[in-house]
């Protein structure tokens, strides 16, 4: 479970370990992953990871399977957003937005079916409706379209492998998370979440959460290269 220390990725630590799993959880953020880890118990680890590096993604198959045994479920959820159009954003910054939520995942998605594939297993990938396009984010856009087609790509090359190794996307709208919240104005979401307006375009985190748990589970066998909409909008 990648960027697991806040927003959507601590949501789905606690909603696959409240359901029985037994979750790695990964951040930069050690202090916030070490208290996760702590909340949760027994049944989490966490580990310093940057998703960018092939090194760390090695190093925390390793300790997944030293702690726990076979890995059934990859959860590739970290992301950093740049809100820039395409003519105020840097190749610097193009590089850094998609070092991270492009190459990232397609680490993610290679060392997971290696380590997925005798045993079989599900990835989630995060992506987002600005798979589709949004202007005042091209980087980000650009990053999550990549999310989508690898998604699809690594779904129909387990199929045809034979590896029993579902791949997902799961694109949300809006998230009330610490990354999204401040460009609200740092609203409390309990006044603009679903439940205060059946009109927002804003879900909780645990809402997104809900689906991953779904997608890893068995009880999504049959469900593969699905790209599923969490929005209120359409």
């Amino acid at each position: 479970m990648t960027g697991a220390a806040s927003g959507i990725g601590r949501a789905d630590a606690l909603v696959l370990a409240r359901e029985g799993a037994r979750v790695v959880i990964t951040d930069l953020n050690e202090d916030a992953g070490r208290a996760l880890e702590k909340e949760i118990g027994d049944s989490a680890l966490f580990v310093r990871h940057d998703i960018s590096s092939e090194d760390d993604w090695k190093a925390v198959i390793t300790a997944a399977e030293g702690r726990f045994g076979r890995i059934s479920g990859l959860v590739n959820n970290a992301g950093v957003l740049l809100m820039a159009s395409i003519e105020d954003t840097t190749i610097d910054q193009w590089r850094r937005i998609n070092s991270v939520n492009s190459e990232g995942y397609f680490l993610g998605c290679k060392h997971g079916v290696a380590a997925m594939k005798a045993g079989g297993g599900s990835i989630v990938n995060m992506s987002s409706v600005a798979a589709w396009g949004l202007p005042f984010a091209a980087a980000y856009s650009a990053s999550k379209g990549a999310v989508a087609a690898l998604t699809n790509s690594v779904a129909i090359h387990c199929r045809g492998a034979g590896y029993r190794i579902r791949c997902n996307s799961i694109h949300p709208d809006g998230v009330l998370t610490p990354m999204v919240l401040p460009m609200l104005g740092n609203p409390d979401p309990a006044t603009v979440n679903y439940d205060a307006d059946p009109t927002t375009r804003f879900c909780d985190p645990t809402d997104v959460a809900n689906l991953v748990l779904f997608l890893i589970s068995d009880e999504s066998r049959f469900i593969s290269g699905a790209q599923i909409r969490i929005t209120n909008a359409y």
